[in-house]
């Protein structure tokens, strides 16, 4: 009886040992017959990620037994048609894990008609591993994949050069390839690019080293996925909420439902509500499970309002410190995926996080030649073509740069009368009027409005590092600012550089004991109520505390959601 509780707790402790584990989500990628199922068809079996009923089932089958006494494709075609076809249609997610990770693959289809397939299931992937068959080189499909995958920000490329067993296992072909494929994505944007020699029919250099392939010294196709490092879906750390629906069992209760696209939440926190920009706080985290005192992007969770606000499916609840776009004009890289082509003008569909409204295409600013990536003009946009394009909506959306948020800064275009998914977009770049070179300055309400604060100056006493953990704080808390140091700036130059600070819109952070009565005259016309003096004070008070002081006197200067201002004071000379 002794021994129950042992096994008990070392059974509990490899729940949660493979709880932790990292998950990595790849996707695979090629032209057409170049082995992706195969391949992960033979990844799955070497790695032991197959189930015995599974493989019996593939060994009964009579369908592309040419391939020896496994087709290991049909691990993961499972549709009729693909079998009987030999070739992927539909996205085939499979899942297993080895001892360092756990992993979700997205098998896609390599035929350019299914292009709008492969986009799917590359959307939530960290890394794609793309596939050149030895014997024929890089392809058309290929490159269109390749820059697909740039598109969609996947940041890791794992290239697996197949069939290496038709080409006799030969090094100079395996260079060659890798030469090429280099050149190919040198202008993309990524940042790992691994190439593997492989041959997914023998397994070789799949999970285990291959003996005919000795002048290879690199690592295997499992070694690099369990090691390549897993980059956050977000780059975003502000809040971002798209509401999906409002919760109300009872005359009591009424929540906001949604799952959270970036940032994190806790209860009593600052929120913005779009569009109205209305400004409460959180009541409580509600889930199935009960409370939450935190919850992070991708948990699917029910917010309590402190406040009543009209909110519902569509709208958005975001930080205070950092507002997302809110804007009807944008550009974009758009896929598109219809037999119909692409024109300007014409009205579709657009859905984007929650909400849906009408938008259209004003301009197409280039359309992107697969074979050199060059831009080209074009008026409208083939099946399967790759454009940046401008987009007008109706009602303005709330977004942010894919690059930052790949749920705020994606959207998908529908034709209003099939409901059929035409285009996949990525928004780059607000439009709205003020962004658009006209020629004209940026107004001070403008560049309030980028920031989400006005501009403000604090004069802080020359202490080890003081300013460096007050720049930390502030920045940490979403404000653009600036630090100068007026014991290194001739007095002669440094009023008129702290105004073309001001101008600019940013917090400055001025260094300096005994600021001269002129100085401070200079200030007070320029910053007014936003002059701060934290030097008073500051001798009976740590660093930590000075900052946190400085940030509450900053959130003062918030265009949306400040804090009150009868209980934050600012203390101005």
């Amino acid at each position: 009886m002794a021994s129950v509780p042992v096994i008990h707790e070392s059974f509990e402790q490899f729940l949660q040992a493979d709880l932790g584990k990292e998950l990595l989500r790849f996707t695979t990628a090629g032209s057409v017959d170049d082995g992706k199922s195969t391949l992960i068809g033979r990844l799955l079996y070497d790695a032991k990620g197959v189930y015995e009923d599974q493989l019996a089932s593939v060994k009964k089958s009579r369908v592309n037994r040419s391939s020896g006494p496994i087709d290991f494709s049909l691990l993961t075609d499972g549709l009729r048609v693909e079998r009987e076809q030999g070739i992927t249609i539909d996205v085939a997610y499979r899942y297993f894990a080895t001892a360092r990770r756990k992993f979700i693959i997205a098998d896609t289809p390599g035929h350019e008609q299914y292009t709008r397939n492969m986009a799917t299931g590359a959307s939530t992937a960290s890394l794609a591993v793309i596939l050149l068959d030895g014997s024929k080189g890089l392809l058309p499909q290929t490159r269109r994949h390749t820059y697909i995958a740039s598109l969609l920000g996947i940041p890791n490329i794992l290239v697996a050069v197949n069939k290496m067993d038709l080409v006799g296992y030969s090094e100079a072909t395996f260079l060659r390839l890798r030469k090429e494929f280099l050149s190919l994505v040198e202008p993309l944007n990524f940042s790992l690019v691994h190439c593997v020699p492989v041959s997914a029919l023998e397994g070789d250099n799949i999970v285990e080293r291959s003996s005919r392939t000795d002048w290879y010294s690199g690592q295997t196709l499992l070694e690099h996925l369990e090691t390549i490092p897993v980059r956050a879906a977000s780059a975003l750390p502000a809040f971002r909420f798209p509401i999906q629906s409002v919760i109300r069992p009872d005359s009591v209760f009424r929540g906001f439902a949604g799952q959270i696209a970036a940032g994190t939440i806790h209860p009593g926190e600052s929120v913005v509500a779009l569009p109205s920009k209305q400004t409460t706080r959180v009541q409580s985290i509600v889930t199935f499970d009960g409370k939450l005192d935190e919850a992070a992007a991708t948990q699917s969770i029910t917010l309590k309002l402190e406040d009543e606000i009209d909110l519902s499916r569509g709208d958005m609840l975001v930080s205070t410190s950092r507002l997302p776009a809110i804007s009807n004009r944008f550009s974009a890289s758009i896929v598109w995926l219809h037999e119909q082509p692409l024109r300007k003008d014409i009205g579709y569909l657009l859905k984007h996080t929650t909400r849906q409204v009408k938008a259209r295409v004003t301009g197409i600013s280039h359309r992107i030649d697969i074979n050199t990536l060059a831009k080209e003009p074009a008026s409208d946009l083939p099946m399967n073509g790759i454009a940046l394009v401008h987009m007008e909506t109706t009602t303005p959306l709330f977004f942010d740069p894919y690059s930052l948020n790949r749920t705020t800064g994606s959207f998908i275009l529908l034709d209003p009368l099939s409901n059929a998914t035409v285009g996949a977009g990525m928004i780059r770049e607000d439009l709205t009027p003020q962004q658009v070179s006209n020629g004209q300055p940026l107004s001070a309400t403008e560049k309030a409005s980028r920031y989400g604060h006005r501009p403000g100056v604090f004069l802080l006493p020359n202490r080890a590092s003081l300013a460096d953990a007050a720049e930390r704080a502030l920045f940490e808390n979403g404000f653009a600012t600036i630090t100068l140091d007026g014991h290194q700036i001739p007095s002669a130059y440094l009023a008129s550089l702290l105004a073309s600070v001001w101008s600019a819109g940013l917090l400055v952070l001025l260094v300096i004991d005994k600021p001269s009565l002129r100085l401070v005259h200079t200030l007070k016309r320029l910053a007014g109520g936003s002059l701060f003096d934290l030097g008073l004070d500051s001798d009976r008070q740590n660093r930590e505390e000075i900052a946190a002081h400085i940030v509450s006197r900053a959130q003062t200067l918030r265009i949306s959601g400040a804090p009150d201002q009868s209980e934050k004071e600012p203390a101005n000379d």
